[in-house]
């Protein structure tokens, strides 16, 4: 029997028995993903509508009742919107592109996310997870009713896994009982405690912070404005150290407050405990405790720690499974999501045998870079909010002091470096950078959006290869052995697409990866440099 160890907020998949191949064989499935959470949804949705036929299997019919993660940042919504699903979540979610960070009962400064125009989506929303999770599921819903083969088995709990040197064997459990399958390749996006992990006994290592943050989702009418909330030694009764204030949609708030190491964790949860401190935080905002009703609470300690390899054989680990980082700056659910992204186009094309398996050892090293980047900036930021020395709280007292009237000392106020994409610098699938442009699209940089005359750039890089020519003529592309190049040529560059990806030059050739990172870029079309570029994403310039 399969039991329930949470409830749900959807039920997005229900059960239904899996029917027996004919004979008692055993069925085989090109990529079997374990979890259908953020992360695991965003990668069989992403390989579906590239045709590769993706199985998810989940241990429970829809998504964890409870906010969790909240904050979705820029290039998640890219990459939403270029799988379907990012309309609604815009339409449903609360933008907010402007930070604040007060210490004690002062305004510090505010920051600005995002304080250029000429983006399709904004640098944050904040939406519960289980509505984020609900759209990528419509949208999957949409790519199965379009041909997309995807599938998704609600109830079917991953109970063993065999790896060969040619497929994985899963046993299955389900409320009818258990079945067995093959799978060519398999993707854990089974979450920060796998049981994938667990069961081929890999090690999960890193550093867990002596503290624990109280969630508390509130639902009320307020006048605070739509933006991240962020206090130092906050004015208001039992705050502890710091303390968070989000607004999410329908009217929920979420507030965050660090308790400490030595808790009483049942009662700490004690609802009586929990008003006590959200009385006491509203009362110092606005007089008065306004009328509201606690929707969820949790109380957790975080861990920053990753698996050493993603990889192992056939079987990759992605989103929580393969790195953990502390709530702080919105990196978990995004970073899990760029897994996908980069993960799925590789996927699909060793799965279609148009690339050497080799390709995807650059999924685990890349994601592994940034997973590392990641854990440094949440470090850093634990650090700097839960100093656990003496002379950590002389110093972080002291750049709090000054960044209220020292605008030099607030880059090095911390309260979450928030989430953005990782640029790949120096990594084997990029090339050569002989336009000299602008920083923020250098090879191995995310491709940032700008408008065009028919909407916006982004829309244009759709999931395939894409040779970008902007200016100049259109270049003639020869199609590549089973790979499909395509060609965008804007003559009329906007002034934000000069900014962003021209600088001086004239004209630009930009060659772009499916998961929209640049991989290279040239003042004029060559296309013996474009081809040799093109080989060495692929992977087949790997030694």
């Amino acid at each position: 029997m399969v039991a329930e160890r949470y409830k749900t907020a959807f039920t997005l998949y229900p059960y239904e028995p899996v029917v027996a191949a004919q004979g008692g064989a055993v069925t085989r499935h090109p990529v079997v993903i374990i979890g259908g959470g953020p992360v695991g949804l965003a990668l069989a949705l992403d390989l579906g509508r590239r045709g590769t036929p993706a199985l998810v299997l989940d241990d429970h019919e829809g998504a964890g009742l409870g906010s969790k993660a909240i904050c979705f940042a820029k290039r998640t919504l890219d990459i939403a919107t270029r799988l379907g699903a990012g309309a609604p979540m815009l339409e449903k979610g609360v933008v907010w592109n402007v930070g604040k960070v007060f210490y004690g009962d002062g305004k510090l400064f505010e920051f600005d996310l995002l304080p250029e125009e000429g983006h399709r989506n904004p640098a944050f929303i904040n939406l519960q997870q289980p509505y984020f999770e609900k759209y990528l599921v419509d949208a999957i819903r949409v790519a199965q009713a379009q041909g997309a083969p995807i599938e998704i088995r609600g109830r079917n709990r991953v109970t063993s896994v065999t790896p060969a040197t040619d497929r994985t064997t899963l046993e299955i459990e389900t409320p009818d009982g258990p079945y067995r399958l093959e799978a060519d390749w398999v993707v854990a996006c089974d979450g920060a405690r796998s049981p994938t992990r667990d069961m081929l006994g890999l090690s999960f290592d890193g550093r867990v912070f002596e503290d624990n943050f109280l969630i508390a989702d509130v639902r009320m009418k307020a006048d605070f404005p739509t933006e991240r909330w962020f206090w130092f030694e906050p004015p208001f009764e039992n705050a502890g150290q710091s303390a968070l204030l989000h607004k999410q949609p329908d009217d929920i708030w979420r507030i965050d407050f660090q308790l400490g190491w030595d808790i009483d964790r049942e009662a700490e949860l004690e609802p009586d405990r929990i008003r006590a401190r959200v009385d006491a935080m509203l009362s110092s905002q606005t007089g008065a405790v306004p009328e509201y009703s606690l929707e969820w609470t949790s109380i957790y300690t975080f861990q920053c720690r990753r698996m050493e390899h993603f990889r192992h054989g056939r079987i990759f680990f992605a989103g929580d499974s393969a790195h953990q980082v502390s709530p702080f700056g919105a990196r978990g659910a995004n970073s899990g999501v760029q897994d996908a992204e980069n993960l799925a186009w590789k996927l699909d094309l060793v799965a279609k045998g148009q690339v050497s398996d080799t390709l995807l050892d650059t999924y685990a090293s890349e994601r592994a870079f940034a997973a590392d980047e990641n854990i440094l900036n949440s470090s850093r930021a634990t650090d700097f909010m839960t100093p656990k020395t003496e002379i950590s709280q002389i110093f972080r007292n002291a750049v709090l002091d000054l960044a209220a009237h020292a605008p030099f000392a607030r880059p090095l106020v911390n309260s979450g470096r928030l989430s953005v994409p990782c640029v790949y610098d120096g990594f084997p699938l990029f090339g050569e950078d002989a336009l000299g442009g602008p920083d923020r699209t250098r090879p191995g940089s995310a491709c940032c959006d700008a408008p065009v005359e028919d909407g916006f750039l982004l829309d244009h890089l759709d999931g395939r290869f894409t040779l970008l020519a902007l200016g100049g003529d259109a270049p003639e592309v020869a199609a590549d052995e089973g790979v499909d190049l395509h060609v965008v040529h804007l003559p009329r560059v906007s002034r934000e697409l000069r900014d962003r990806y021209l600088g001086d030059a004239p004209s630009a050739i930009y060659l772009i990866r499916p998961d929209q990172h640049v991989v290279a870029r040239w003042p004029e079309f060559d296309h013996a440099r474009v081809r040799e570029a093109l080989e060495q994403s692929l992977g087949r310039t790997l030694t």
